[in-house]
Order: C-alpha cells, then structure tokens, then sequence
C-alpha cells in the first residue's frame, strides 16, 4: 500500500490524523473526500438519537435578529454595517424585536440569533435589559446570541471582565454563544481583514470561559479570501484543540466569503472548493458531532450535496438573514423545501433545537398502495 492507501485507511477507520496529513489529504480528487468525510459523518452519528443518527438529517427553525447595524470596526469583507451618521443606521426598538420573535414562534420557531455591530455607544444595561425583556416575554425562545467579537467589544467598552460580562448576560437569559466572526483564526490574517476585531487568543477565551460557565457554542470559518490553505489547517486545529479541552462546541459551520458590495473585492469560492473544505473540516474535527451544510452562500442544491460531504445537518431556515445578504447571497429555504431536499437523499428530516435535541414527532411511514 502507498502512503496515500495508508492515510485512506487511518480516515476510514476514524483514526486522528495531523495537519501534514491534511494537507496530502486537500489535495486528493473531490470524490475521494466526499467519500472519506461522508465515513466520518457516519462514525460520529452512529449511536445518536437512539441509533438512528445515520438516516436522520437535523434543521432548526429559527432568525437572525440584528439589533444595531451601526460599528465601529468597518470590516473589509463586510456590506452590513453603518455608521451612526448613515440614514440607513438604526438600533432595534422592543417593540420590534416583540414582532420579530412573535413571527418566529408563530412559524415554529425555537430560538433567535442575536447579533450586532460594535455599536460605540449603547449602555451595557441597555443589553442587560435587552436579554432580561426577551427571556420574560418569550421563555420558550432560546436566545442564541453575542459573538465572540461582541463580547470582547462590550468587554473593552465598559471595561468589565470577559467573565463577568458573560455570566451577567447568562443571568440576564443568553442561552448560547454563536461562533461567528471566526472568519480565519489566525492574526495575520485577521489584522488584514478586521484589525479592530478581537485577536484570535481573545477569540477563544470568550469560547473557552462561556464553555466553563455552562454555555455551549459553535464553531465557525469563513474561508476563501485572503487565506492560504495552511492558514484554514492552523483554524481548525485551534478549534480542534479547544474541543479536547471543554467539549463546548456543538458544531462545526464553514462558508465561503461573499464578494459583494465589500470593500475586498475577490473572486469567489465556488462549490468545488466549498465541499472540499467543509469534507476536510469533517475528517480533522474529529471530536465534532455535528457539522451544518451552509446553504445560505452556497444554495439549496449545493447544501444538500454537502449532505454527502460530512454534513448532518442543513442549518436553519433563516426566517431573517440580512448580514450575507448585503453582501449578495439572498437564497432562501421553507421548512417544506428543507424536507424535500433531505428526503430526495433519502434521509429523515427532523427538526432539533440549539444543543441537538430532536424538537418534532416522526413522520409516519409511507405506506406503498397494495
């Protein structure tokens, strides 16, 4: 056997393998990885949901509510954000959000990601209040909110410990942490991309103290910009790393850069790179249970083969997106257009929650007409 059957075998047989390895591995044929990396979905869903984690394919319903669109940072590869002095800057009312969560709840809805821009501005008790009015008005809502770029802003703003800030707002009724604003957790790429954003040391201690004060999050990459390859291999091994140490993250979501009406403007990525970077992500991640397809850049029909390069899951519904959208990617899913893609795989579409748990009955079986 060559050294490349031998790598094959070490995947195929859910072994751990290096960052050398992953870079052989990037650069074998994309039937090859989808292949490996639909093994290894196969292996981490095996004894889930009662041993019947490989035929079932998770969604959520939930929004993205975006409460300010006002920042201070001015990312190069971002389209959403405002200054305080645009006429198209705002900062969400209450009576907004009421509507907004309504709407989500009335279509089945079970959480909301909340997020923002570095607003330079806003009080900390204007959060705190924030939290404290969504969790009493809607307590079935999970609020799944704050980036790590967020809680790091608000910790420098008010000068309050990231801890503290944390278990203030987990008191408040944060349910979860988002993963976004990984983009390339690497800071020579991030003092490019977004000089005024957390660092990824800081990064990882928002992740790893809400880890230890009892909230779960997710782990994100958006790839396919001024990174190298090795830049993504050094990404996911820090993620890697910190999922041996807390065990904290739910899942893995990468996507491409959207070009769009950003001030980096690049070719983009397009699908061929999108499935080979998410397969990889499958297989080095090994201690990840769950990765999500982004059909949101990417499209339905690209999500749902991502299906069978390591994803077991397509994500939300989005009921509101409007971050990617300003930055040209405006595709939009129902629950019935998620059933239909995951059943023409020949999977069970079942809708979970934030930590994975199933939040829907079975569909009966269909019975053929004698």
């Amino acid at each position: 056997m060559s050294a490349l059957d031998d790598l094959f075998q070490k995947v195929w047989d859910g072994h751990r393998i290096s960052t050398a390895e992953a870079r052989l591995l990037y650069g074998c044929s994309l039937n090859e990885l989808g292949i490996l990396a639909h093994r290894r979905r196969t292996l981490a869903k095996r004894a889930a949901y009662g041993g019947h984690g490989n035929r079932i394919v998770t969604y959520i319903v939930d929004r993205n509510i975006n409460y300010t669109n006002i920042c201070a940072i001015g990312c190069k590869f971002c389209a959403f954000y405002r200054r305080e002095t645009d006429p198209d800057a705002y900062v969400i009312t209450f009576d907004e959000l009421d509507r907004k969560i309504e709407e989500t709840i009335a279509l089945g809805g079970t959480q909301i990601l909340l997020q923002g821009g570095h607003h330079p501005k806003l009080r900390l008790e204007w959060y705190v209040d924030m939290l404290s009015h969504i969790k009493s008005r809607f307590p079935q809502i999970n609020i799944h909110g704050f980036s790590p770029n967020e809680i790091v802003h608000l910790s420098r703003l008010y000068k309050i410990a990231i801890a503290d800030l944390i278990s203030l707002f987990k008191c408040a009724g944060l349910g979860s942490i988002p993963g976004g604003g990984a983009e390339i957790l690497v800071d020579r790429i991030r003092s490019q991309l977004s000089p005024g954003k957390a660092t990824a040391d800081q990064w990882f201690e928002v992740m790893d103290t809400a880890h230890r004060l009892g909230l779960n999050t997710s782990a994100t990459m958006m790839f396919g910009h001024i990174e190298t390859i090795d830049d993504r291999l050094l990404h996911l091994e820090r993620v890697r790393q910190q999922q041996d140490k807390t065990k904290g993250f739910t899942a893995f979501i990468c996507w491409t850069f959207q070009p769009a009406n950003t001030r980096l403007q690049l070719p983009p990525a397009g699908a061929h790179e999108y499935l080979r970077t998410q397969a990889l992500s499958r297989i080095y991640l090994d201690n990840f249970e769950n990765v999500q397809s982004s059909w949101v850049t990417q499209g339905p029909e690209v999500g749902q083969i991502a299906l069978k390069f390591g994803a077991n899951d397509l994500g939300s519904i989005m009921i509101e997106e409007n971050v990617v959208a300003k930055a040209g990617a405006k595709y939009r899913m129902s629950v019935t257009d998620m059933h239909r893609l995951i059943c023409d795989l020949g999977y069970e579409p079942r809708q979970r929650d934030n930590w994975y748990r199933l939040v829907d009955q079975p569909a009966p079986p269909t019975v053929s007409p004698t």
